[in-house]
């Protein structure tokens, strides 16, 4: 399971946005959580967690491995 820092979600889209993009990692088996009020997002799957964070960046968000 990886835990990621999410910053600038602001709402249910930005959530949903982020979840989309985790899902589409190669190695994600499962999105567990995006909580915008906790700034995570947690994964589980063998995904690299670079990628994770790219995938993130590129929907405009700050995210980092938590």
């Amino acid at each position: 399971m990886t835990t990621l820092k999410v910053e600038g979600m602001t709402c249910g889209h930005c959530e949903a946005a982020v979840r989309k993009a985790l899902e589409a990692v190669p190695g994600v088996t499962r999105v567990v959580e995006v909580d915008r009020s906790r700034n995570l997002a947690v994964v589980e799957g063998d995904a690299d967690a670079s990628a994770l964070v790219a995938a993130v960046v590129e929907e405009g968000y700050r995210a980092s491995i938590a």
